[in-house]
């Protein structure tokens, strides 16, 4: 497709003719997908900027932008934000990352040009008023209490801050309340200025919808002076923390173990996502198997990954009754030290493993909302979309070398990490 005034090229992403791209003179990369049978667009606007990338005096900025965007603008108070969207039907809602932070809305095909013009009104003219911002302050106060209060999701904070000590990334995306309530109206503004600019912005968008036709809608409708985001804060690394421990009157003890691992764009990337998803990815996985089924310690056992620009995690997480604590703590050491000392997986739990992600996979991308979220992550993260069945055909190939591979670097000889939140510390 020919390029149009006040636009870079336009083209169809290799391997997928459905999938178009372009960038605005102003930096914006627009993604979209057309889904002809379905009634509904997603659109949302994928932000290069996260906690990571805070001053330390504002740790928590990007997550107070997350509320403040729907507190309004010069021309919108926070209901008419809400009602223009779900008086048709719709939703529209955020979430904060280490790395990125995420508006999206989903409205019938019909409405696309009312999302458009709310999506673009609240990223790039929030109004910040202090009455407000004050509102929203004590808003995200008691959602650090609420999380403070929930030891299942206070353990995994937990466990990062030990992983990556004194590390923007060892952070809580919420922020702290010392940070909260001393964050300035005019930083949280000069933050927005700083880092809200299109060049650092990924729109991605998916359903009912023609490509031309939403670059119109964006012609007059995306503001910002040319300029990328800041240069991220790139602090040494230093080494994790053997076991942190938050003391709980909690009925069961919470616990995560893990060690680091590789970064987003890593090769090796699938061969891991292969081998979280036999060590605690699923009901069929090791974890399950062995903690809940055989041995009924635990409700709630699995494993996870965690990728960022240059470093991650494996962690495994259970909770279980405190007198039950220690036998559960060593099966979770024990599996990482079974899959050391084979060097690898067994043939069925790798066919399985693969066969799982892959379904998985395809069956998730079934509504406008999830293909949405796969076009804004590949592009802003990964710089590239990549044909569905070239990505299932990556997690086919991985083999057994890839799998011995991965454990060669993160497992062996690596040092632990432990997370507890709980009545009773537990050691390695």
């Amino acid at each position: 497709m020919d390029a149009t005034a006040g636009r870079a090229a336009t083209d169809a992403r290799p391997g997928t003719p459905l999938i178009c791209r372009t960038t605005l003179d102003s930096g914006l990369r627009v993604v979209t997908e057309p889904l002809s049978h379905v009634r509904s667009v997603s659109i949302g606007a994928w932000v290069g900027t996260g906690a990571r990338d805070e001053p330390d005096e504002h740790a928590g900025a990007s997550h107070f932008l997350e509320h403040l965007l729907f507190k309004g603008t010069p021309t919108r108070s926070a209901r008419d934000v809400a009602d223009a969207i779900e008086s048709i039907g719709g939703e529209f809602n955020a979430f904060t990352t280490h790395e990125q932070t995420v508006f999206y809305v989903r409205v019938p095909d019909a409405h696309l040009e009312r999302a458009v013009d709310v999506l673009c009104d609240v990223v790039w003219h929030p109004a910040f008023r202090i009455d407000e911002v004050d509102t929203e302050r004590e808003v995200i106060l008691e959602e650090i209490a609420m999380r403070d209060d929930t030891p299942d999701d206070l353990v995994h904070e937990v466990f990062t801050a030990a992983m990556f000590p004194v590390h923007p990334l060892g952070r809580e995306v919420l922020g702290t309340r010392r940070t909260i309530e001393a964050m300035p109206r005019d930083a949280i503004a000069a933050f927005h200025g700083s880092h809200y600019q299109p060049a650092n912005i990924v729109l991605a968008a998916a359903g009912n919808l023609d490509h031309e036709r939403l670059l119109g809608l964006l012609d007059d409708r995306v503001d910002g002076d040319g300029a990328g985001r800041p240069a991220r804060p790139v602090p040494p690394f230093k080494a994790a923390e053997p076991v942190r421990h938050v003391e709980r009157e909690t009925e069961q003890a919470h616990m995560v173990l893990g060690v680091r691992a590789i970064a987003v764009m890593d090769p090796d990337r699938y061969a891991l996502t292969v081998l979280n998803q036999v060590l605690g990815g699923g009901m069929s996985s090791r974890l399950f198997q062995e903690i809940r089924e055989a041995r009924g310690l635990a409700y709630s056992v699995y494993s996870y990954r965690g990728a960022f620009a240059d470093t991650g995690f494996l962690a495994l997480y259970a909770g279980t009754s405190s007198d039950r604590a220690r036998e559960t703590l060593q099966l979770l050491d024990e599996q990482l030290d079974r899959l050391v000392a084979d060097g690898g997986v067994a043939d069925d739990e790798l066919t399985a493993a693969k066969g799982s992600l892959s379904g998985s996979l395809l069956m998730a991308l079934e509504t406008s909302a999830a293909r949405m979220r796969r076009l804004g992550r590949d592009e802003l993260v990964e710089g590239e979309i990549i044909e569905l069945d070239e990505l299932v055909a990556r997690i086919e190939a991985v083999d057994h070398d890839a799998i011995g591979r991965v454990i060669d670097r993160l497992l062996v000889g690596a040092p632990r990490t432990l997370a507890v939140v709980g009545p009773q510390p537990l050691t390695l």
